[in-house]
């Protein structure tokens, strides 16, 4: 069975910005993951705090940092592929 070949891929000017994005955006989560394992780790009854909607500090913490991750996923997009947009244009300008 033969597949298409790959897709050629273009020199991504915006490399840089991507990565340093992600990279504050994982320290960002990694601390708030950070202190939801410290706080099962040290003060695990601190967990059964009620919260809003009546859920405990656990489901709530839990259902936060999942949502936290999704919505970091949707900004990074946004704001790479507006990086990718912008240094597209620069580099069409140089090239005129």
């Amino acid at each position: 069975m033969l597949h298409e070949p790959a897709a050629q891929s273009e020199k991504d000017y915006a490399s840089d910005y991507k990565r340093k994005l992600g990279i504050k955006m994982f320290i960002v989560y990694g601390i708030l993951y950070a202190g939801f394992v410290a706080i099962n780790a040290l003060i695990p009854g601190k967990m059964e705090t009620r919260m809003l909607f009546g859920l405990n500090l656990a489901v709530f913490y839990g259902f936060s940092l999942i949502l936290i991750a999704i919505i970091s996923g949707l900004f990074y997009n946004h704001f790479c592929t507006k990086e990718e947009n912008r240094q597209r244009l620069i580099e069409e300008r140089e090239n005129k």
